[in-house]
């Protein structure tokens, strides 16, 4: 099975969610991915999102498109991304999703193309955060023929019958937006329960809500309703924080993951 099929699997077995820790390749430093990647495997986490940067983030809030305008500055590039992940894939357990926009995938000869350099490299499936449901075609059959997950994202402005359509779409699991506008961290708990249930009337497929979470209580709360919590700017501000400061942000990073696994833990003994 599928390492991202598996997690939902195993999870919905087990009664437990998942977390879902977003990292920006080529950020804090440019050869971060073989220190964070087993790392957040050790510290929780139940599959790893990869962002690979690009020049024009769409919905990225001020604190992923910083770190994304960085790496890219210091030479981070998806060849080098499948470097870093190939060389720790043996470590590592479970799943690692990329994050990429489709004018990248376009720029490396296109869904097969990029699909298969991805997977060889130990890539297990994708988000694809701008590509639209109708145009899924090419990028469904790439992801089929390699044995890898198509995540697309659900806008909290869809109509539940779109909404249904993009989580049918979707392999592994749809990406829940909580809240509109860019991702960044926030005081407040979206309120998801009407959002997922209206969803899981007539979709299977399990779903992932981020945008905006930062702390376990979060994470326990977007729990009660989702398959699985994402967490991305919290996580990708103290990293580059704790390395400004001359910190050990592979130390910072397992600290982080692990304080909100336990939002999973107090869900279990509800």
């Amino acid at each position: 099975m599928n390492r991202v099929n598996a997690v939902f699997s195993r999870a919905r077995e087990e009664g437990t969610s998942a977390l879902l820790p977003f990292v920006c390749a080529g950020s804090p430093e440019v050869d971060s991915l073989p220190k964070l990647l087993p790392a957040l495997q050790s510290a929780g986490a139940s599959l790893i999102e990869v962002g690979f940067p690009y020049s024009d983030p769409i919905a990225d809030g001020p604190t992923i498109a910083a770190a994304m305008h960085v790496a890219l500055e210091k030479g981070i590039a998806p060849t080098r991304i499948f470097e870093q992940v190939r060389s720790v894939r043996d470590q590592l357990d479970i799943a690692v999703v990329a994050m990429v926009s489709v004018s990248i995938v376009t720029a490396m000869g296109g869904a097969e193309s990029f699909v298969k350099k991805a997977t060889d490299a130990g890539f297990d499936g994708f988000i694809f955060p701008d590509l639209p449901l109708d145009e899924t075609e090419d990028y469904r059959k790439a992801c089929a023929q390699h044995d890898a997950t198509m995540t697309l994202l659900i806008s909290p402005s869809s109509p539940t019958a779109r909404a249904v359509e993009i989580a049918n779409a979707s392999t592994g699991f749809a990406y829940l937006l909580a809240r509109a506008g860019v991702t960044g961290e926030r005081s407040d708990v979206p309120d998801i329960a009407e959002r997922v249930r209206s969803i899981r009337t007539k979709s299977k497929t399990p779903i992932a809500c981020g945008f905006g979470i930062s702390t376990p209580e979060q994470v326990a709360e977007i729990v009660k309703h989702a398959d699985g919590a994402i967490v991305g700017s919290a996580l990708v501000r103290r990293l580059i924080e704790t390395h400004k400061s001359g910190g050990d942000y592979v130390a910072e990073a397992e600290l982080v993951v692990h304080e909100l696994a336990t939002g999973l833990i107090s869900m279990e003994n509800l």
